[in-house]
């Protein structure tokens, strides 16, 4: 499931080292392979072996087009649809496998209009290993692409780990596209 495209940095960037969540700098002309090109952001492998993420808004530093976040379309159905379709973009950097189908989310709820005509959504997500230190990343993410929908005016999303995940806590389609069945 894993990219094989093998291509060279053509400017410094910014990237976050998987799984510890470390910031770091990738210098141009560092040769790197692509493992996963999901949601908005790219998973790439260095020539020391180091997993990084590099989001989408850099994408030109791999030769790929920015692509801006896809939002939700004001007629792809209700709002929290639409806030269901926005998380199932967003995708844990080590598994080809959206958050929602990973069984990640615990609870999605949206308050009710405020005095704005806007609703808040609040998030309880987990991490596939309590240690990962990529969970403020995927947090960020999911705060990031709610309150990019139409009609949220703020996204509280909250890391818990009670209960602890587990892989049958996957949708069926996760577990056969990673091969767990």
């Amino acid at each position: 499931m894993y990219g094989s495209e093998q291509t060279t940095t053509r400017r410094e960037s910014r990237v976050i080292q998987i799984p510890d969540g470390t910031p770091l700098v990738l210098p141009a002309g560092t040769s790197v392979r692509v493992a996963q090109a999901l949601g908005d952001t790219y998973t790439l492998v260095t020539p020391w072996g180091q997993m990084v993420r590099l989001d989408a808004k850099d994408a030109d530093a791999i030769g790929k087009e920015s692509a801006a976040t896809p939002a939700a379309a004001a007629d792809a159905g209700s709002l929290e649809e639409q806030v269901w379709g926005q998380l199932r973009t967003c995708f844990d950097p080590e598994i080809p496998v959206n958050i929602v189908d990973l069984g990640l989310i615990y609870d999605c709820s949206l308050s009710e209009v405020d005095e704005t005509g806007q609703r808040q959504a609040q998030v309880k997500m987990t991490l596939t290993a309590p240690g990962c230190g990529m969970g403020q990343v995927l947090a960020d993410d999911v705060k990031r692409k709610l309150e990019g929908l139409p009609g949220i005016g703020t996204a509280d999303v909250e890391v818990v780990f009670d209960p602890p995940w587990n892989p049958n806590m996957m949708t069926e389609a996760a577990k056969l596209q990673l091969g767990m069945f």
